[in-house]
């Protein structure tokens, strides 16, 4: 899907933002790769997306020759376009898998960008923001997601599931607080509500 500059019907209004949701449920994510599985391209974006934490901007930047030849545990390091600063991850065995199954899907050469359209050319960011949209849409998700969608899927569910701790994920997301970590990563509100229902 192609807008015209200046058109995308999804970049908030100046002055304004969109505050997108992580997705949730282990079911969740099951289900959008379910819906992405005969799809190499948008299913490696998902999968690395959901499983390195890093920003759109930094995803569209990987290159072939930056993971082609990684094991699981391999580290990909990448110098933030936001912060200016150098983000190492290890690549889980997801990333791995997803990883070769794109590079065994069609010819790459090194120096080719990981997520490009079938004439070549890399994502953007407002591109990436719409087809997240329309897989969570798909699978039957409500509320809002878009690009950032998958860098807080990654966090919620490092802390709901994994039990990662707030000082760590505020470490990895360069974050100034726990507090600033609990509100991007939607939890805030819901860990709130389950104090109270504790009972003593």
């Amino acid at each position: 899907m192609r807008f015209q500059k200046g058109t995308n019907p999804n970049r908030p209004q100046k002055g304004s933002s969109i505050k997108v949701e992580p997705i949730r449920k282990k079911s969740e994510v099951r289900r959008i790769k379910e819906l992405l599985s005969k799809n190499p391209t948008h299913l490696c974006l998902f999968t690395v997306g959901i499983n390195t934490g890093f920003r759109c901007s930094d995803l569209l930047r990987i290159t072939v020759s930056m993971v082609k030849d990684l094991h699981i545990g391999g580290e990909i390091s990448i110098k933030e376009k936001k912060t200016g600063k150098l983000r190492k991850v290890n690549l889980n065995e997801e990333v791995i898998n997803s990883i070769k199954g794109l590079l065994e899907s069609k010819d790459y050469s090194d120096d080719d960008f990981l997520f490009t359209n079938q004439r070549g050319n890399v994502f953007s960011t407002p591109y990436v923001s719409t087809m997240v949209k329309g897989w969570c849409q798909k699978v039957g998700l409500k509320g809002n997601y878009g690009s950032h969608t998958l860098r807080k899927t990654f966090g919620y569910r490092q802390r709901k599931e994994f039990g990662v701790s707030l000082p760590l994920l505020v470490d990895i997301f360069n974050h100034s607080s726990q507090k600033q970590t609990l509100d991007y990563l939607c939890i805030q509100p819901s860990e709130k509500k389950n104090v109270y229902m504790n009972q003593l």
